[in-house]
């Protein structure tokens, strides 16, 4: 779905442009916060996954834009791609990674795009310039003389980009902004799931960029559920949220244990979900006993609604299951955004909306448009 964009930023407020936006994850916690908010993002499931969903929209490469495109966003956003350095512990991966700290650097120093592209061209794995993309996004903000730079900045990925995001760091340091950056544990923020994802928010408005503050305990593998407090809740189990499924059950996982494809990783439906991946649909479901009687799948609502996304998000298109593993959980989307942006901590209000969200109603004009 394209959309027109606006001509005016919102008085004295905030407006998010967000990069390899996916499915909507980041834009759901925006939307949710109640902050304009307008996703680029090139595949074709997720952008209808998009349309249904009424996220607005830029159906494109984010390669062919740039900030003097989007002149009403103050926020910049995304998650861009990084398979090519993410093959953990191989020497592609590690040499992969080497390439794109030495042009982030280039990037630095001003080296031309055209140079840049023209190396970038020559490299194994095309989409390693794709990680680029932020920075170069947020320095053209901050050398083009008819724009103002990016009050803040919130990018995440997989914890390899880590490296990636201090680089980052350092180059944004050096433009005036005061950056943050970690590895954050979803399950600390309430997501019924054991998910990391590497962090980075800066801020160019006089601000101090931080990171959000754990809301929930830390999941421990064989330790018991631990009790809420003042301070900490209780991390969410996976019956907390797939309230249908009245029968204890186990999620078999599709992938091997310690490499062994024959040691199936399991979580009891009272614990929080492993890792939500593209594969999910793979994963068996049988019941929480010694006969493990098969319980089917996991249907995509239910796999959405561990990565957060409200009951009646509206999946679409093809590869469900990808677009559901690759996806932001909008909840660890709302804790970030708050914190990165300066606003008060999400309470329950912040939630029931969340939970309460549908898709909007559209009449069969807008559905053609769309697509």
């Amino acid at each position: 779905m394209t959309v027109a964009l606006p001509h005016q930023r919102p008085p004295a407020g905030f407006h998010i442009v967000d990069l390899f936006a996916g499915p909507g994850g980041l834009d759901m916690a925006a939307t949710v916060l109640g902050i304009p908010s307008l996703g680029i993002e090139w595949d074709a499931n997720a952008v209808t996954t998009r349309a249904a969903a009424g996220l607005r929209t830029i159906h494109g490469d984010v390669r062919s834009y740039g900030p003097a495109d989007f002149p009403e966003a103050n926020v910049l956003a995304g998650g861009p791609p990084c398979q090519s350095f993410t093959v953990a512990g191989t020497g592609a991966g590690r040499r992969a990674l080497d390439d794109v700290l030495k042009f982030v650097q280039r990037l630095v120093d001003r080296d031309t795009r055209a140079n840049i592209d023209a190396d970038l061209a020559e490299m194994d794995d095309k989409r390693t310039g794709l990680v680029l993309e932020p920075l170069r996004w947020a320095l053209n903000a901050i050398d083009d003389d008819e724009l103002r730079p990016y009050d803040a900045i919130v990018l995440e990925q997989v914890p390899a980009a880590l490296p990636v995001w201090k680089a980052y760091g350092e180059a944004l340091a050096h433009e005036g902004y005061s950056v943050a950056h970690g590895i954050l544990h979803t399950e600390d923020f309430g997501v019924p799931q054991t998910r990391r994802r590497a962090i980075l928010v800066a801020r160019r408005d006089g601000r101090t960029a931080a990171l959000p503050t754990p809301t929930h305990h830390r999941y421990r593998k064989g330790a018991p559920r631990p009790a809420g407090d003042l301070v900490l809740q209780s991390w969410v189990a996976m019956e907390d949220v797939l309230t249908e499924r009245t029968v204890p059950f186990r999620v078999v996982s599709n992938y091997g244990t310690g490499g062994n494809p024959r040691l199936r990783g399991r979580r009891r439906s009272c614990e929080p979900s492993a890792t939500v991946t593209g594969k999910v649909s793979r994963n068996r479901i049988v019941t929480d006993d010694a006969a493990e009687s098969d319980l089917g799948k996991l249907h995509s609502s239910e796999a959405g609604q561990l990565q957060t996304f409200p009951k009646r998000f509206p999946w679409s298109g093809g590869d469900v299951s990808q677009q559901i593993g690759n996806a932001v959980p909008p909840r660890l989307g709302i804790h970030v955004l708050s914190a990165a942006l300066g606003l008060a901590a999400p309470g329950e209000k912040v939630w029931q909306a969340l939970a309460a969200w549908s898709p909007p109603v559209r009449d069969e004009a807008e559905v053609d448009a769309a697509h």
